[in-house]
């Protein structure tokens, strides 16, 4: 065979093989949201992509390896999620408004992808920890987080003599506080009519508040009946939602347990 030949059909075997552990990883977050992440067993994930559990090894080298490709899938995509946030936080006519819209954003996606928010934020599965290369993204979106708070503080928003380190802390508890609790005890509830998020508005109001620069409110954050709706309420605008990892970040709160 030519060295033409060789490499394509490794490449193919690449090829292959990638399809594969996404079809694992697919299932394997199916599991999930039907059994809750601690419900995951080889068993059952090699039964419903046809194959014998000894196969799977061939992909992961044990259970807690898949957590871990999972876990870094979970933050990788509520990262590019929250991408579009940024921009419109530097460039919004209404910086407080948006800061709004970076909550529902985080707080939507985590609502509607539990699975992965149950391995993300809370500690589901005894025993198992999040490599380097698995928590990075996780690191990624705090550092995201806190450019959001640097440019609300650079453009008025927040009091310039804040803390930042301080004021993030307080951010990851609101956005994932209300996670937590909106999966713990209404988990079946739309984003939209949720009893713990529709309080984001009031939520992002007062933290605005709290670490504000008394440059006064928005129609999305202020002390006005609008601000007892959801985004989804008011004509003209998207939401979106998500929330933060708390994990080994040392300006962070402790992990997000349930409430």
């Amino acid at each position: 065979m030519a060295a033409g030949d060789d490499a394509a059909a490794t490449d193919r075997r690449g090829r292959r093989r990638l399809e594969t552990v996404e079809e694992i990883l697919d299932a394997a977050a199916g599991i999930m949201a039907e059994q809750g992440a601690g419900g995951l067993t080889l068993g059952e994930l090699a039964r419903r992509i046809g194959v014998r559990p000894p196969s799977l090894y061939g992909y992961f080298d044990s259970k807690n390896a898949l957590y871990d490709a999972l876990f870094e899938r979970g933050w990788t995509r509520l990262n590019q999620t929250m991408a579009t946030q940024l921009p419109g936080v530097r460039e919004a006519p209404e910086p407080r408004a948006q800061a709004l819209s970076v909550a529902e954003t985080f707080v939507r996606w985590s609502v509607e992808n539990a699975a992965y928010a149950q391995l993300m934020f809370w500690r589901p599965v005894p025993g198992f920890e999040p490599s380097a290369q698995a928590y990075a993204p996780a690191v990624e979106a705090m550092r995201r987080a806190r450019q959001v708070l640097t440019v609300l503080q650079d453009r008025g928003v927040l009091d310039r003599a804040s803390d930042l380190d301080e004021a993030l802390g307080a951010w990851v508890v609101i956005v994932s506080g209300v996670v937590s609790q909106q999966l713990s005890n209404a988990p079946h509830e739309a984003f939209e009519d949720g009893t713990f998020t529709r309080l984001l508005p009031q939520l992002t109001s007062m933290f605005l508040t709290h670490y504000g620069s008394g440059g006064g409110t928005d129609d999305r954050t202020s002390s006005n009946p609008a601000c007892g709706r959801t985004a989804a309420d008011q004509p003209g605008r998207s939401t979106r939602g998500g929330r933060s990892p708390a994990r080994r970040d040392p300006g962070a709160a402790a992990r997000t347990r349930r409430g």
